[in-house]
């Protein structure tokens, strides 16, 4: 650990190393950690098509660039009364005659007449993005309840359902029954419908609560290479499931490490050491994921969270915990999903999202070391472009760090987009702040905004 202060005498190190190819078929989909927007964080539950597309449009115009390429609509879009974050307990919710559900046409008006998703879902195509939708895991109790045929098969919903499986947060769904042959007939009848409106990105929640479904994210894992489509698909939530990491890699492209995950100083220096114990997870086309960035204007119908997370407003993370927040996802190579509402995205949060020597990293593979300290935490890693170092500051006082001689020259500050001045021996790191480094012989980049 040389380099590190003095206090870092009882420091932790963990290292791991990005495979270079994707092991499973599906993780070719997604060989870098997806990038993108989520419609959560602005418009809870009651996002509509309109302001979904809006979004999308600067997504494409402003983003896509830099490699956000994912437009998702989160939860309970098959909900017609859905107004803010807040769920209905047993809402009807609109369903084909097989118990799929299906857009409420009152918000997405393009699915009237039993479209679906595929008119929106081709919409976002032309602007060169993928459509994503969010799913709950198993089966619409409604479906349960009227004990709807299984499309495509002889079983019907409620002989495949499990009515004791259910979320603690919302009464949409009841899990399947995994050992019952209806279960996977249900999943794949599901999923061949989404592959038919174009999905590209799925995110299925509920499915480590109390306890890792395991055997559901199989089916699922099968329902969705019996499309043929490619799908990559996105778990959530999983605070405690490093067990499972294993589990996770061989069936999913990325996985929540936290509950949701909302502007807040504690839930930020949480979801740090999250990604400390996660990053040595990590390989091409299973990533580890911090969940969405909460930056610019968020919470326009949020009202479920505690205080201060509710409520319209701008982020209340300062610029310094923005940038350790960003720094931290792509040196862990988290999966890099905006949640503000872009028609208000400022030109600050626009030029650091945006910041092409950060999101450098995201892509580069190479060994990653973390090193925990009494300050908070360095990052080291050697590429092929070069070697990053990064001093994540989680204390209450600034974190004079000196740079470790074994560092090359024509060193670079990402963040400042300048090169360090010539004899710097250490870094200023403010409190709940980061810096980062990096340096070598391959050419840096010369910022020339």
């Amino acid at each position: 650990m040389a380099g590190l202060p003095t206090a870092a005498a009882t420091a932790v190190s963990t290292t791991t190393t990005a495979a270079a190819e994707p092991g499973l078929p599906f993780h070719a989909w997604a060989p870098t950690p997806p990038m993108g927007w989520n419609s959560w964080d602005a418009f809870g539950a009651s996002v509509t098509e309109a302001e979904y597309l809006d979004n999308a449009r600067i997504l494409a115009e402003r983003l896509l660039p830099f490699g956000y390429d994912t437009a998702t609509v989160d939860i309970q879009w098959y909900e017609a009364g859905a107004t803010s974050s807040w769920y209905r307990p047993f809402a009807p919710l609109l369903l084909d005659a097989h118990g799929r559900p299906q857009p409420a046409p009152n918000r997405f008006p393009s699915a009237a007449g039993g479209r679906g998703f595929a008119p929106l879902a081709a919409q976002v195509h032309r602007l060169g993005l993928r459509f994503g939708v969010h799913l709950m895991r198993g089966i619409p109790r409604q479906a349960v309840g009227l004990e709807l045929p299984i499309a495509g098969s002889t079983f019907r919903c409620h002989e495949a359902a499990n009515p004791g499986s259910t979320c603690a947060w919302n009464t949409d769904m009841c899990g399947v029954n995994p050992e019952h042959p209806g279960a996977f007939d249900w999943y794949r009848a599901w999923f061949a419908q989404l592959a038919e409106w174009g999905v590209d990105f799925v995110k299925v929640d509920d499915i480590a609560a109390p306890s890792y479904h395991a055997k559901e994210v199989a089916l699922i894992r099968r329902s969705i290479d019996a499309t043929g489509r490619p799908m990559v698909l996105s778990l959530s939530p999983g605070p405690s499931l490093l067990e499972q990491a294993a589990h996770l890699q061989a069936h999913a492209n990325q996985w929540r490490v936290c509950n949701d995950f909302w502007d807040t100083w504690p839930q930020l220096r949480d979801n740090l050491a999250n990604l400390v114990k996660w990053a040595p997870h990590a390989r091409a086309g299973a990533w580890p994921d911090a969940d969405m960035l909460p930056v610019g204007r968020i919470g326009l119908r949020n009202f479920d969270g505690e205080p201060p997370a509710r409520g319209e407003r701008e982020t209340r993370f300062t610029r310094d915990e923005q940038l350790l927040m960003l720094t931290a996802w792509t040196c862990a190579r988290s999966p890099l999903i905006l949640g503000n509402d872009l028609r208000r995205l400022d030109d600050w949060t626009l030029r650091v999202v945006t910041n092409p020597e950060v999101l450098a990293l995201l892509r580069v593979p190479g060994a990653r070391e973390w090193h925990s300290s009494a300050h908070g935490h360095r990052f080291v890693c050697h590429g092929p472009q070069g070697t990053w170092a990064a001093w994540l500051n989680t204390g209450e006082a600034p974190w004079h760090a000196p740079l470790p001689g074994w560092l090359p020259d024509a060193r670079r500050d990402c963040w400042a987009r300048a090169d360090l001045p010539g004899g710097t021996r250490a870094l200023t790191v403010p409190p709940h702040g980061a810096r980062l480094v990096r340096c070598g012989a391959a050419p840096l980049h010369k910022d020339k905004a």
